[in-house]
């Protein structure tokens, strides 16, 4: 073998290494369980105050990822009925979920947007502000699966993309006492 073809077979092989290790890193690597935490972790922000209550609920599956305040998305069902809850929480409009990785099967996000667009699905605010700019949504079926994941909202939106924040938002960076 030449020196050229061996510099040629050592950089293929370092490039399918990397591209193996980033695969891994991406769809496995950063993920964890999140321990189920009865009371904490399925909350919907009623209309009056605007404050977080818990749901029942069973079943309950989630991944978070501490590489990105966006990773979270979690799967549980419930006997509590989206008309009913609507009726005291705060819905969200237009709202489509994020895929999750293929390995967490319980959240589909396909199938829950076509739950969402058919109307057999509603939406709620679950959080706000859970990390900077990012809100919790929960989307809960008539048939009582419900589905959460974190969605950057405006001021979230704004921050990671460069714009100037404005006063509406908070500041990125709290003041230390």
């Amino acid at each position: 073998m030449t020196l050229g073809r061996i510099v040629i077979v050592l950089l293929l092989l370092a490039a399918l290494v990397a591209g193996a290790a980033l695969y891994y890193l991406q769809i496995y690597g950063y993920y964890y369980s999140v321990d189920p935490e009865p009371g904490r972790d399925v909350l919907l922000v009623s209309t009056a105050p605007e404050i977080p209550e818990p749901i029942a609920y069973d079943g309950f599956q989630a991944i978070d990822a501490d590489s990105s305040p966006i990773r979270y998305r979690a799967c549980f069902t419930t006997g509590a009925r989206p008309e009913t809850l609507a009726r005291d929480h705060v819905t969200v409009a237009g709202a489509t979920p994020r895929n999750a990785p293929f390995w967490f099967d319980c959240f589909d996000a396909e199938y829950i947007a076509a739950q969402i667009e058919a109307g057999q699905a509603r939406v709620f605010l679950g959080g706000k502000n859970v990390h900077y700019g990012v809100d919790r949504l929960v989307a809960i079926t008539s048939d009582g699966r419900g589905f959460a994941w974190n969605e950057l909202n405006n001021c979230g939106a704004k921050a990671y993309d460069g714009t100037v924040i404005g006063e509406e938002c908070p500041p990125l960076d709290p003041p230390s006492d």
